[in-house]
This record gives C-alpha cells, structure tokens and sequence, in this order.
C-alpha cells in the first residue's frame, strides 16, 4: 500500500485533464505583500519599483494571456510532456507561480522545501482538501474520509495508523513470504514475462491476505476485486468526476458495485462479531483492526464505516503499490551496479541471520530500501498533491522573496519539481540509490518536505513502513532466486493513469537460480 488517502491527494489524472483541456494563462504568482488596501492604492499609485537588490524579492513579470499561451502550453504538453513542461515553468517562473485556467480558476504552486512548511503542516480550518474530493464520497460512502468532518476523519486516520503499527507489521510478514514464495513458483526454470502485470497480481494476493483477510483471499478473491475495478472505473469516469452525483449509467454503474462491496463486507464484519475474534488473532489483518476500532467517545465503528474504511485504503494502495514495485524492478534492471550491490546485500543479511527473512531481516536490507526510495522520487506516485487555502498566508521564498497566497487559492505542491530540485539532490536525473544512504541522505540535509512521496507533516501517509515492507517481500525473493534482465526498452510514464506508472509491458527475462542467493548451500 502506497498512500492512504489524506486530505492532500488528488488524482493526478484530474490535475492533469484540468491543464491540457483548459485555456492556460501561467503568471509568476502577483501574490506580493499587499502594502495598502485596494482602495489606497486606486488613490494612491506606486512608486517606480527598485531594483531585486533592494526590495529583497523578485517582481512577478507581466501576465502571459490570450490564446497565445494557451496555445504555447498545449504544445510544450506534446512535445515536451507534462514534467519537463512544469519544470520549466519553475525554471523560469521560480518556486511559487500561479496557473490561472481562463482567468477564473487559479491554482498557486509551491515548489521546493521552503516555501512548503505551510502547505503540509497548516490546520484544517487553514488549508484542506476543500471540496476538491467530492467526487470520492459516492465512492468510499457517507461516514467516512471526506463526507465527514476534520474531527472525525483524524479519529479514523488514528484507526489506520493502530492497523499498521510496527507491532502489527511484524505479523504480515510471514503471510507475504508465503503469498510471494507461491505465486513465483509457479515459474519455470526460465522464460519471459511481463514484470508489470505480474506484479499486480502478486500484490492482489497480498492485499486480499493482509489487508482484508483469509475470507476474501479464500473464497471471494474475484468478486471483491472485479466489484472493486467496477467502482474505481466509473467513479473516476470523467463524468463521475465532474457531476458525481447525476444519474449518468457510470454512477449507476459505480453505485451497483459499490452496492456489492458493502454486502460483502457487512456480512463478513457481522460474521466476526458474531465470533468475537479480535485483531492479532490468525495473521492480523487490517479489516480486523478496522473492525475493532472505537472512537475517543467509545463508540464502535460500523458495518458501513468498516466498508467505506476499507475501499478508501484499497483505493490508496493497490495502484501505487504495483506501480513502485514496477519502477523499482525496471531501474534496478537498467542499472547493473545497482543490481550487483543489492543482489550482495541479500546475501550477505540472510546468510547473517542464517534463518531466512522475516521482519528483522527486511529492516537490516538498507541498500534495497535506498532503491525503492529513489524509484518513488523518480516516480512518484501522486505527482502532485492539491489543496485548497481557507486563510491566507505568506511563504517566504530561498532567496528570500515573499509571496501572499490569497483564501480561496488552491496550492499545489509538486513532487516532480520538488523531488528534482539541484540545491537538493546531486545530479537529480541520474538514478543514485546511494544519495539516502549513510553520509549523504540527501533529503535530510536539504530540510523537512524535500521528499515527498508519502506526503508529509499532518498528512503523512500511516501505510509507508508497510509500503516499503510488501515491496521489499517481493524483490527480496525476486533477487535472491532469480538472475533478471530488462528485454523491453526502459518504460516511459503513462501520465493518464489514476496514479501515473510505466507504460505497456515491462518485460523481463528470467532464469532460476540453481542455488537461492544466501543460502547455506551457496558456499
């Protein structure tokens, strides 16, 4: 699981239709300190502006309106792509600009650690979600995530962070190993796949195991996920989207499945209360946890929480999960040095512990862990995040200018300008795992909110340490008993997906190692 779902995650997709649909107007954000009330200034106009050096802060040059720069945008989208565009309107705008979509609705980007602080650590009554996330309320269901209030929605991230505590993380691992161990042995000793599709399937099966339980692992595996893909297909339909509540034949089509899930998941709720089983009893899963739970008031959750609770994390996870195990396996593929030091390490870790992996094992794994970060700042996988401003407030930029954003704005935090910064990250295009490593870390040492990918401050995503875990399950077993190659060209990013991830297939040839890498018989 990548990113539980929190007030600051937007699709991308939607950011995205916004921008190549829309008549664009990009300005340097005219969000200077406003030194007089507007009427003072109607009656008293400016003085000729100084220089940089002497006010402190850089002027917003003059608006680029009219076609023209919708017509410009349009075309660097296209022959640029979305990230090198919005990474030369940084280039040349600086860490704050404003995208204006034909006049009326502007969105402030913030750029960079130091204007961020706000952005991730704001209140709710200062800066949220807003209403930007109307559209997942049909999805996830009244009760929960953003059909209630700030109050109540911290009491049920508080759920999902008991769910996956270190503690409770412990007890998934041996469940994955065996979910991972069955599924690559069907295998043979050597062939080709498409990595990326077998990696979602993989992580379907661990998800159904971890997250919801033997039931649906057992016996309802297929009508739990084809109900889910349902839902998640017609509520991000583009009409979904924009009139989520209109009887359009997605919604009714988004309706019935969700209709589905919420029969399924009462029923397994009301089977073990009626049990009394209790969370850390079998493997723990997280629908127990959420089964369990009870608000600060000591009243229980409910079977359509515990519903509307468990989509929204699927909806979290299971897209950015296989998306991060596919651009891990695809850079570490495309780097042999790379491959040959985590290949080393997991040797050397198992052959340490001489008892195979489990918990301890996958956190003494650090060069694997470095990897996966990397690929996440590569690719992250909710590019950017959204929220919207009900107070203004000032960021104070690196080179010291100052800049008002207005209540009302929306502010983007841009994790592909963010996590490409120079001052930040040495040679940030180039595939470094070593840059988190001991005597670097990178991100520590350019400040809090440098890196990103699992949001940050109020919002941090709970599920990481499990993110990092599954992903780690998986190519730890992928390394140790396979020698793998990159046949396809190295994949470019499909930036129309919910959550962006490599386009086409990823494949990749196999052969089984003789003797697994670690083991005993090695030597």
């Amino acid at each position: 699981m990548g990113m539980v779902v929190n007030s600051s995650a937007v699709p991308f997709s939607i950011a995205l239709l916004a921008v190549v649909i829309a008549a664009v107007v990009i300005t340097k954000a005219a969000l200077g300190r406003r030194r007089r009330r507007r009427t003072a200034a109607a009656n008293n106009p400016a003085p000729p502006p100084r220089n940089d050096v002497d006010t402190g802060r850089r002027r917003p040059p003059a608006a680029i309106t009219g076609v023209t720069s919708a017509v410009r945008l349009v075309h660097a989208l296209a022959t640029k792509g979305f990230e090198a565009t919005l990474y030369e309107q940084y280039a040349k705008l600086g860490s704050v600009f404003t995208v204006s979509l034909f006049g009326m609705k502007t969105t402030t980007f913030l750029a960079g650690p130091d204007v961020s602080a706000h952005f991730y650590q704001g209140p709710d009554s200062e800066i949220s979600h807003g209403d930007l996330l109307e559209f997942t309320v049909p999805m996830f269901g009244e009760g929960v995530a953003f059909a209630v209030d700030a109050a109540t929605r911290a009491e049920q991230h508080r759920f999902y962070l008991d769910a996956l505590k270190p503690a409770r993380l412990r007890c998934h691992v041996a469940p994955m190993l065996q979910e991972v161990e069955e599924f690559f042995a069907r295998w043979g000793q050597q062939g080709t796949v498409d990595l990326k599709q077998e990696l979602e399937q993989v992580l379907m099966l661990i998800t159904a195991r971890c997250l919801l339980g033997k039931e649906v692992r057992e016996r309802m595996l297929h009508e739990v996920f084809s109900a889910y893909r349902d839902l998640t297909e017609n509520s991000l339909h583009l009409t979904s989207l924009l009139f989520p509540y209109a009887p359009t034949p997605a919604a009714r089509r988004r309706d019935r499945a969700r209709a589905t899930l919420s029969g399924i998941f009462s029923e397994i709720v009301r089977s073990r209360r009626r049990s009394g089983r209790r969370a850390g009893d079998d493997d723990g899963d997280v629908l127990q946890s959420l089964v369990d739970a009870r608000y600060r008031d000591g009243r229980g959750t409910t079977e359509a929480e515990v519903t509307g609770l468990v989509i929204a994390i699927l909806f979290a996870g299971k897209h950015t999960s296989s998306a991060t195990s596919t651009w891990t396996g695809a850079r570490l593929l495309r780097h042999a040095e790379c491959l040959d030091a985590a290949v080393d390490e997991q040797r050397r870790v198992v052959a340490e512990r001489g008892s195979g992996v489990d918990y301890d094992a996958l956190a003494e794994m650090g060069f694997l862990h470095c990897c996966i970060k990397e690929a996440l700042r590569m690719h992250p996988t909710a590019p950017l995040f959204l929220r919207r401003a009900h107070r203004g407030f000032t960021v104070r930029t690196r080179e010291g200018a100052e800049y008002d954003v207005p209540s009302g704005q929306t502010v983007a935090s841009p994790l592909l300008i963010n996590h490409y910064i120079p001052y930040v990250y040495r040679d940030p295009h180039v595939y470094d795992p070593r840059r988190f490593g001991p005597g670097r870390e990178e991100d520590r040492v350019g400040g809090r909110f440098c890196y990103n990918a699992f949001s940050g401050g109020r919002h941090a995503c709970p599920g990481e340490a499990y993110a990092y875990m599954q992903v780690k399950v998986i190519w730890s077993h992928l390394l140790r008993n396979f020698e793998l190659k990159l046949v396809s060209p190295f994949p470019r990013t499909d930036w129309m997906k919910l959550s962006p991830e490599a386009r086409g297939k990823v494949v990749v040839s196999y052969k089984r190692r003789m003797v697994p890498v670690g083991s005993v018989l090695e030597n």
